[in-house]
């Protein structure tokens, strides 16, 4: 079978729903838990070409990347990227990771290059802190990772992934103007941050393993939910010094307050935000909570309604040459 010359990527977005150690009492740090999500997703396509371009949002990130992985793999060849649909960047949904990962995967199909998952972050630069985002983008569902080591160069290692239930649905806002810091803003304010309390890191492992976990796989929603909500009031407070609070002031906070009061089973903010969420018990749940959440934000943001990914990133070859 030929190889194909242009293919397009899809892929989820992801929330994070929480750090599990941002000391490294234990020789790792960070460590997570977070989720795939379908909508919102970033679509991409790439067709061998002599020369290195994009066209679309983020196109010259998208570029950037491509060049990165080319590099890295020393392939003499080029592309042409195009973005179709994006995620919205510094949003707390990870969308520079799906961006890069996405572009890797395009790039590695038409130039016959086989990679991993882990391979495509390490060709890309990306994976350096969080590893949800790289093994959402490989499995879909949700997602704990175990953290790294400081002096490994390795993606944290996937501890569990689990299907979420089809009934439960998140209600995600994005509110407009905000923006969670990434880059070198990221990297001072994660070198500025105090160390937490060990009995708070504590508590964070002790109701992942005993109530967030069981209760997913139970489907029992409202036990995932507390426990959940009270990770995110915990690991909130950890980066309170650098934005501000337990969560992001603003629309953000207003908005995580809001769905718990309007009957949400858990709630909090994703990575720095102001992406914020709440979970739900089906369809009808939903519609009636992404109501109430778009009545309040009115124009100034964008929300998002659906149930969670069971996949990760989907990719398909394309007969046409790309179009504008």
């Amino acid at each position: 079978m030929s190889k194909p010359t242009r293919v397009a990527v899809e892929t989820p977005a992801r929330l994070h729903f929480g750090v599990l150690d941002l000391g490294g009492r234990l020789g790792r740090c960070f460590g997570g838990l977070g989720a795939a999500i379908p909508c919102p997703s970033l679509r991409i396509e790439a067709a061998v070409s002599d020369r290195l371009t994009g066209e679309g949002p983020e196109a010259g990130r998208a570029v950037e990347f491509a060049r990165r992985f080319l590099t890295y793999h020393r392939i003499q060849g080029a592309a042409h990227l195009v973005v179709r649909q994006e995620i919205p960047s510094h949003s707390g949904l990870g969308s520079g990771t799906q961006l890069a990962l996405a572009v890797g995967r395009a790039l590695s199909e038409i130039y016959q290059v086989p990679a991993s998952v882990i391979e495509l972050a390490r060709a890309t630069g990306r994976g350096k802190r969080s590893a949800i985002g790289t093994w959402a983008f490989e499995l879909g569902g949700f997602i704990v990772e175990g953290g790294r080591r400081p002096e490994s160069e390795s993606i944290a290692p996937l501890l569990a992934r689990f299907t979420i239930p089809e009934r439960w649905r998140y209600v995600l806002a994005v509110p407009s103007g905000g923006r969670g810091l990434s880059g070198d803003a990221e990297n001072r304010a994660f070198e500025e941050l105090p160390r937490p309390a060990d009995r708070e890191v504590e508590r964070v492992s002790h109701l992942v393993l005993m109530q967030l976990l069981p209760a997913l796989v139970e489907d029992d929603l409202a036990s995932f939910g507390n426990a959940l909500s009270e990770v995110q009031r915990i690991t909130g407070g950890w980066f309170a010094t650098q934005q501000g609070g337990v969560f992001a002031p603003g629309p953000t906070e207003e908005l995580i307050s809001s769905m718990a009061g309007w009957g949400a089973a858990g709630v909090g903010q994703s990575s720095w935000g102001p992406a914020a969420y709440g979970l739900v018990d089906g369809p009808e749940a939903a519609r009636v909570l992404a109501k109430q959440v778009r009545d309040r934000l009115g124009s100034a943001g964008q929300v998002f309604e659906g149930g969670f990914s069971s996949a990760g990133a989907r990719i398909w070859p394309l007969q046409e040459p790309a179009q504008n």
